[in-house]
């Protein structure tokens, strides 16, 4: 009998070197016992490794085989190390062995594996942190996973909260970012962890805001939910009574008498039919725009990004500025224009002398679109379909705004407010009447951002300055006008 000690519950290099040297020695998965190091072995074994002398020789096994194990050792059954080597030692004769999905051991491995990545999408959706601190900011989180997957998930937090240091506690090991690397720790007792922070019950109204009665399945939520990941959210005490509520309002609503439905209306001439269509559709204020926003899964965009980025200035301001979509520090952040090329417009509004908190900014896509790389989240441009999906939300803060100016910051701005693909270098520089609302088209600043000669930046700038002083003049005009 051999026995194997493995250095961690996860050293799935451990075991991999080992189950080759014994498949390699012809040792039977029946002769061999699989342990942990610091763990309970088997009685009788000892946590020494007694593996056979090196051999030459190799053998392959296919990459879908590597994937599953790589996987299927992090699932906690302590006997998913002997199932992988007996699974190892068929697939050498039976190098088609993983097809047959009806075997025991393929439909074994196969489990383990999903249900660990079905615990790394819930330690995904389910970890909140708290902030502790005021000086030096950190955040930190508890979760009980039900696998070994803190090592596997946390890169997804580094890539997703790139600028905030935190820390994520479970009882087995603890995750930690700094802004640079991730480290490892011991696990810890759950009362190590904070339980609450300045910031919960705003997040709470805000859960409160955004729970949708008529969208309500609660099996369906306590399948993606489970009842024992409630314990560790902050909104986890108003679960109940919100579906309590929302049962009750479906109640009232049953027991009421239908209503008689609308009279056709006469047909309108086109462009007062669709501004009373905008009108109703706005519902009167950007407050409530946003707030529906915050649940728009039109295109696929919303996976990715953090939240929505709604527009924001006042309902009442006669300029209306639109970009191309929310960047990195805008999608952490949940607010247009707070990064550098938001930088760079605060600067040459200044300069334009046009106040930044009288303008409403937004954007045509109201999601970050990215490719991941490494730690760095890249901007992807938002494709037509995207544009086109995200249109009505453009449409409806326009009619609420009743701008009466629009300055489209870029192709894609100038895609989605003028309902065509236009050329900026064509159209800049000049006024645009589009269905009753004057249009002007300039670049973005963050094209400004990538110009890499300063002379050609410095000459750019100054354009982009001169559009947005046409738009300064046309407002003081219509200002005199009045």
């Amino acid at each position: 009998m051999h026995t194997i000690t493995l250095d961690s519950e996860t050293d799935f290099d451990g075991w991999r070197q080992a189950a080759r040297r014994l498949a390699l020695n012809q040792v039977k998965p029946q002769d061999v016992t699989w342990t942990v190091r610091g763990g309970t072995p088997e009685l009788f074994s000892t946590e020494t490794n007694d593996l056979p002398e090196a051999t030459e020789g190799t053998f392959n096994v296919p990459a879908k085989f590597v994937e599953l194990a790589k996987a299927a050792i992090l699932h906690r059954d302590p006997e998913r190390f002997a199932l992988l080597y007996r699974l190892l030692w068929r697939l050498r004769s039976h190098h088609d062995l993983l097809s047959v999905a009806t075997d025991p051991d393929v439909a074994g491995v196969s489990a383990m594996a999903r249900a660990v990545h079905r615990d790394e999408h819930k330690m995904h959706a389910f970890v909140r942190f708290r902030e502790v601190g005021r000086v030096n900011t950190h955040f930190v989180a508890w979760f009980e996973p039900e696998h070994h997957i803190v090592e596997l998930a946390a890169p997804f937090f580094a890539k997703r909260f790139a600028d905030m240091p935190w820390s994520i506690l479970t009882p087995d090991v603890c995750a930690h970012w700094d802004g640079h690397e991730i480290a490892f720790t011991a696990g810890v007792a759950k009362s190590e962890a904070p339980t609450e922070d300045r910031l919960e019950e705003t997040w709470r109204s805000y859960y409160a805001a955004i729970f949708n009665p008529a969208r309500l399945k609660v099996k369906a939520m306590q399948t993606e939910m489970p009842q024992k990941y409630w314990r560790n959210l902050p909104e986890a005490s108003m679960i109940k009574p919100l579906i309590a509520s929302a049962e009750r309002t479906a109640g009232a609503m049953i027991a009421n008498e239908a209503t008689e439905p609308h009279k056709p209306q006469k047909r309108q001439d086109e462009p007062m039919a669709r501004k009373q269509t905008h009108d109703t559709q706005a519902r009167g204020t950007i407050a409530a725009l946003r707030e529906e926003a915050t649940g728009c899964r039109a295109c696929p965009l919303w996976k990715g990004a953090t939240q929505t980025v709604f527009g924001e200035g006042p309902q009442s301001a006669t300029l209306m500025l639109v970009g191309e979509q929310p960047g990195d520090k805008e999608d952490l952040a949940g607010h247009p224009f707070v990064g550098p090329a938001g930088q760079m417009l605060d600067r040459a509004l200044e300069d334009a002398g046009i106040a930044r908190a009288k303008v409403y900014i937004t954007n045509a896509v109201k999601h970050f679109k990215f490719v991941p790389r490494g730690k760095i989240r890249l901007h992807q441009k938002p494709n037509t379909p995207e544009i086109r999906a995200c249109r009505q939300w453009y449409e409806r803060e326009l009619a609420a705004i009743r701008p009466e100016l629009v300055v489209a910051l870029g192709a894609t701005a100038a895609q989605s407010v003028l309902g065509r693909i236009t050329p900026i270098n064509r159209s800049r520089g000049r006024l645009i009447d589009h269905d009753g609302t004057k249009v002007l088209v300039t670049v973005h600043p963050s094209y400004l951002l990538r110009l890499p000669d300063e002379k050609a930046k410095a000459l750019e700038y100054q354009r982009f300055i001169d559009d947005l002083k046409i738009a300064a003049d046309q407002l003081r005009n219509s200002a005199r006008a009045a």
